[in-house]
């Protein structure tokens, strides 16, 4: 209607239509400003409700991360964790946050630990199926609570990128707890493969023998903007790009989390494990993640297997790779 009011008084040549296109011209304007208006504060609402709904972490999802992680278990694999009396370490990290782990001792005195690393919305429970496999091989298994997540302190969720402090903080601990002579192997799957991905890349003692990732992703921002176009079909722009600014006011920058970036700058032999049927981090990241390796380093896919399902497609097959790749490294 503006449109045609506008083309129709300016057809006259009098003063007084003159003022009259003028303000119609006014009102579209006015109009279309004030739908930029709703637009734009609709979009940065929408931004900074992303961030805060895929980064924050209050009490109750984190005791929901732990119930989720025991209830995904047997009730054998449960069981067992109790009976071997987990030992609960603590660490305080530089911004503040007291993290909390299970310490498991190995049957017999050794030099060889494993560091256990869980997946987003779980707890250091989700590993026991993969501890219990380790401790038969004679290691003595670590297990934290991701940064907010479980029993860990935390607000924000880290997917991997400052969690890579925390990890060197359980290295420290585990060597002057269990000795300078310890081999240290790192295992995580889902956000707990780009967290032990992404410690590889830290300044870290030669007591690191090996990394183990399961289904992990190359970058954080990656990750974020596949999620929000398969899960909901809304394109990353400029919805992520907006929230990717918001997480410059908090505790990390989304944009950061280049975890195929750490790998350049690692030479601690690596397995990548990912099954080809992954939809929650598509297996693309495998060969992204291989290529950025500069170590020495093994590839596994399962042709069959969905997210962190390679091992429950065959749990002999899968434990069978692990032990070939840590015997080369692990004396």
């Amino acid at each position: 209607m503006a449109r045609l009011a506008v083309f129709r008084y300016s057809e006259g040549n009098t003063k007084r239509n003159g003022v009259i296109v003028m303000k119609t011209w006014q009102k579209v304007v006015s109009g279309a400003v004030a739908l930029s208006a709703v637009g734009a504060v609709s979009v940065l609402g929408a931004a900074a409700g992303l961030y805060l709904a895929a980064t924050k972490s209050y009490a109750r999802s984190r005791q929901q991360s732990k119930e989720r992680a025991i209830s995904e278990n047997t009730a054998a694999d449960n069981a067992w964790y109790l009976r071997h009396h987990p030992v609960e370490w603590t660490q305080m990290t530089a911004d503040g946050l007291c993290l909390r782990a299970s310490w498991l001792a190995a049957k017999q005195p050794t030099t060889k630990v494993v560091i256990l690393a869980h997946g987003l919305g779980h707890a250091r429970e989700q590993m026991i199926p993969w501890a219990r496999v380790f401790h038969d091989w004679g290691y003595a298994v670590l297990m934290p609570d991701a940064r907010a997540h479980g029993e860990s302190d935390g607000h924000t969720i880290g997917y991997g990128w400052p969690d890579r402090h925390d990890y060197q903080g359980w290295i420290t601990q585990v060597i002057d707890q269990n000795g300078a002579d310890s081999q240290i192997v790192l295992l995580g799957i889902s956000m707990g493969a780009a967290t032990v991905m992404a410690t590889a890349g830290e300044d870290l003692p030669t007591n690191v023998k090996a990394i183990i990732a399961d289904s992990g992703y190359a970058s954080v921002l990656g990750e974020a903007r596949y999620r929000m176009w398969h899960n909901f079909h809304v394109p990353a722009r400029p919805t992520l790009t907006i929230a990717d600014q918001y997480s410059r006011w908090g505790d990390y920058r989304l944009a950061d989390g280049d975890i195929a970036g750490q790998l350049k700058k690692s030479q601690i032999p690596l397995l990548l494990i990912h099954g080809a049927k992954d939809t929650t981090v598509p297996v693309e990241n495998l060969d992204i993640l291989y290529q950025a390796a500069a170590g020495p380093k093994q590839k596994y896919c399962d042709p069959n297997a969905e997210h962190i399902a390679t091992r429950d497609a065959d749990p002999v097959k899968y434990d069978q790779l692990v032990a070939d790749f840590l015997s080369t490294v692990i004396a």
